[in-house]
């Protein structure tokens, strides 16, 4: 097994990467979990070490593990509208998941998406943290329910907090909903997508509000 980082006691300096390749190039061979068995590899965050703000979303999916990288699907793309719309540069956001292994079932020859387990989510936690501590973000921005508990608790409620800003650690969290949640919407139950998108894009906007300079 791979040990975790030792992010939280007085050698965390020593314990920390030099830099995010450095880092992910460690976590590529991370086996602190059962996920690494049956997925293509780690994906790990992507973006500038100087980013203002860094976007947690859930877990990869079926087109990430096989590329290697996050939020490069479906959601991905509408992620990358809504930061337009948002009047949030790209270039600002570092992106990364709260787990990073695809968890997934067979439907045939298809992998479904699977919630990852709280195990997963706590085996990832230290390279979430480390990348948190080199990247040095103004503003934290949690993408569905599992990245927000993640770092807020299993009580927090993504449909009663969304869009609040609030202090974490020594930054400002802002939680919203998943692109893939708007991928997703069902009119049968009342959801309308381009409610959903207009909702997000102003929780994303509020948030680039909050970077300094």
């Amino acid at each position: 097994m791979t040990e975790p980082l030792d992010l939280f006691g007085d050698t965390a300096d020593a314990a920390l990467p030099p830099d995010l390749d450095a880092l992910a190039a460690q976590a590529a061979g991370c086996t602190r979990c059962e996920l690494y068995q049956d997925t293509t590899q780690t994906v790990f965050g992507t973006g500038p070490r100087e980013a203002r703000m860094v976007m947690v979303g859930e877990q990869p999916g079926d087109q990430e593990d096989r590329q290697g990288a996050p939020f490069v699907g479906p959601a991905g793309r509408l992620l990358d509208e809504a930061l337009d719309e948002a009047g949030v540069a790209r270039d600002d956001a570092y992106v990364t998941n709260a787990v990073k292994h695809f968890n997934f079932r067979y439907q045939g020859k298809r992998r479904i998406h699977e919630t990852p387990k709280a195990g997963h989510i706590k085996a990832c936690r230290p390279w979430l943290d480390a990348e948190l501590a080199l990247v040095k973000p103004q503003v934290l921005v949690t993408l569905g329910a599992t990245a927000g508990k993640a770092l807020l608790g299993a009580k927090f409620r993504i449909t009663s907090e969304r869009g609040e800003p609030r202090p974490w650690n020594d930054l400002t969290l802002v939680p919203t909903i998943h692109p893939s949640a708007i991928l997703r919407a069902d009119p049968a139950r009342g959801q309308d997508r381009d409610e959903m998108f207009a909702g997000f894009v102003a929780d994303l906007r509020r948030a680039g509000e909050l970077l300094a300079g």
